[in-house]
């Protein structure tokens, strides 16, 4: 099957549910409210590209490419990244909603999540140093094995981060979320002191 090649283009308010494409290759392209809602991306690549208020959400990603793409506003719920190509591997979410997606044995390192929903989603044995949270919500988020090194949590809220099953060393904490870290202690935190 031969693979087709779109570069600086722009798709605006496009149902690629409707009109499903064959494995393709985009270059600075920018996807502005576009449905891909339990479609298959499986072999696609994408290189210096933006998804703006897309849904994402249940997307098959076996041996999809990401190089530096924005994913800002979107709806991506239950996205395995885990099957994403590995190889330059390197995006941003900005606004989004990642809910139940996974990022198992995933390196990430550098990955800014800004302004984000990352409830219930897998972050085991992911390589997260020097990843930025910022004024995200954590909620139910897994960290098991998880290199946290030089990671920013500061502005983030509601994770349960065990420290002696994940490595932190000079990752960034806000004293408000401290429990974060205590929890498994089963100690009790004035926050009004």
């Amino acid at each position: 099957m031969k693979q087709s090649y779109f570069s600086d283009e722009n798709f605006e308010n496009t149902d690629f549910t409707q009109h499903p494409s064959e494995k393709s290759e985009y270059e600075n392209c920018i996807f502005r409210n576009c449905n891909f809602e339990y479609g298959d991306l499986s072999g696609f690549s994408f290189s210096d590209c933006g998804f703006i208020e897309c849904n994402l959400s249940m997307v098959k990603l076996v041996k999809t490419a990401f190089h530096d793409v924005v994913f800002k506003e979107c709806k991506m719920f239950g996205l395995q990244f885990t099957d994403c190509n590995p190889f330059g591997l390197s995006f941003k979410f900005e606004g989004s909603a990642l809910n139940n997606s996974v990022f198992y044995q995933t390196s990430i390192k550098k990955t800014v999540f800004k302004n984000s929903k990352l409830i219930e989603v897998d972050f085991t044995e992911s390589d997260l140093s020097n990843a930025v949270f910022s004024n995200c919500d954590l909620s139910g988020a897994v960290f098991d094995a998880t290199n946290l090194e030089k990671a920013d949590f500061r502005t983030s809220v509601n994770y349960s981060i065990d420290p002696a099953l994940n490595r932190l060393k000079k990752a960034r904490f806000s004293l408000s979320e401290i429990y974060g870290l205590l929890y498994k202690l089963d100690i009790e935190i004035d926050k009004n002191s």
